[in-house]
C-alpha cells in the first residue's frame, strides 16, 4: 500500500512523504539518514514513524481539522441551485437571498456563498434580439467594415435620433449646496412640452454633434444634416449611417446628397 501511495499520482505529496519515511525506516535507515535523504527535520521522521507504529496506515492520513462540523451537505446545495435555477417565488419576479433562506431553512449567508460559487445573480436580467433578416450577416459586415476599414479621407459619424425627450424643470430654484448641507431641489417639476434629439457620434475621435428640435419631422432632420456639413472639414468624405427612423426621410437624403460630391446612407 506504502508503494502504491507513492507511486500513485493523484496521491497528495503529504501523504507520499510519510510512506517514503516508513519505507526508508523499513530500509534500516536511521531516523537522522532518514531526513538528510528526504531533506526534512528528525522531529518529522520521528513524530511519523511513531504515528505508523501507533496506528498503521490510519496514522498516515490527516486527522480531523478542529472547527465546526460541516452542516450543508451537497444535496442541500443541489437544491438551493435548482430551485433557484427552476422555481420563481409566489410573491415575486426573482429569488433574494431572504426568500431562498425562508423556503430551504438556510442562512442567507449560506445562501449568498452558493450563489457566489456558482455564479448565480437572480435579480440580474440581459436583454438580446435575434433578428429574422436573411440579409442580416451582409449587412452587419458592410458597418463594421464602413468603420473598421472606411475609404480614404472619410469622416464616418454615427447618425441616430432619439424623439419624445420629455423637457422637465423643477417647480422652484434649486438651493445650492452649503457647507453642512448638500444641494436641495424641489420632489416635483414642470413638464414644458417634449423636444427631439439628432446627434452625430464621430468613432474616430468621440466628437458629437447635435442638435435639439421641437417637432421631429424632415425638415428638423434636414436642418440637422446642413449643421453636420458645416462642422465637418469641407475636404472630407462624409458617410452617415442613419438610425431606422431617419432612413425614413427619403427626401432629406436626397438634400444631404446634394451636400456633398460623395456620401452614403445606409439604414441601420
Amino acid at each position: 500500500m506504502l508503494q502504491s501511495w507513492v507511486r500513485r499520482r493523484s496521491s497528495a505529496q503529504s501523504l507520499v512523504l510519510r510512506s517514503r519515511i516508513v519505507l526508508e525506516s523499513a530500509d534500516g535507515h536511521a531516523i537522522a539518514e532518514v531526513a538528510r535523504r528526504l531533506g526534512i527535520t528528525t522531529d518529522t521522521v520521528r513524530a511519523w514513524r511513531r504515528r505508523f507504529l501507533e496506528r498503521r496506515l490510519d496514522g498516515l492520513c490527516d486527522e480531523p481539522r478542529p472547527g465546526v462540523p460541516r452542516k450543508i451537505t451537497d444535496a442541500d446545495v443541489e437544491r438551493v441551485v435548482v430551485k433557484t435555477l427552476e422555481e420563481t417565488p409566489k410573491d415575486a419576479t426573482h429569488w433574494s437571498t431572504r426568500s431562498m433562506a425562508a423556503a430551504t431553512g438556510m442562512s442567507q449567508s449560506a445562501i449568498s456563498r452558493i450563489w457566489r460559487a456558482f455564479a448565480l445573480q437572480p435579480h440580474r436580467a440581459e436583454t438580446f434580439k435575434l433578428s429574422k433578416d436573411p440579409l442580416f450577416i451582409d449587412k452587419v459586415r458592410g458597418v463594421v467594415g464602413l468603420y473598421l476599414d472606411s475609404p480614404e479621407r472619410a469622416l464616418v459619424p454615427c447618425v441616430d435620433e432619439k424623439s419624445q425627450i420629455q423637457a422637465l424643470d423643477r417647480s422652484q430654484p434649486v438651493l445650492p449646496m452649503m457647507p453642512g448641507v448638500p444641494e436641495r431641489r424641489s420632489h416635483d417639476y414642470v413638464r414644458a412640452g417634449t423636444t427631439t434629439l439628432f446627434a452625430a457620434l464621430d468613432t474616430a475621435t468621440g466628437k458629437v454633434i447635435g442638435s435639439l428640435h421641437r417637432r421631429h419631422r424632415a425638415v428638423e432632420f434636414k436642418k440637422f444634416l446642413a449643421k453636420l456639413d458645416r462642422e465637418v472639414p469641407a475636404r472630407l468624405l462624409t458617410l452617415v449611417w442613419v438610425g431606422a427612423e431617419s432612413s425614413g426621410f427619403v427626401d432629406v437624403q436626397w438634400l444631404w446628397l446634394n451636400f456633398r460630391e460623395a456620401c452614403t446612407l445606409s439604414d441601420g
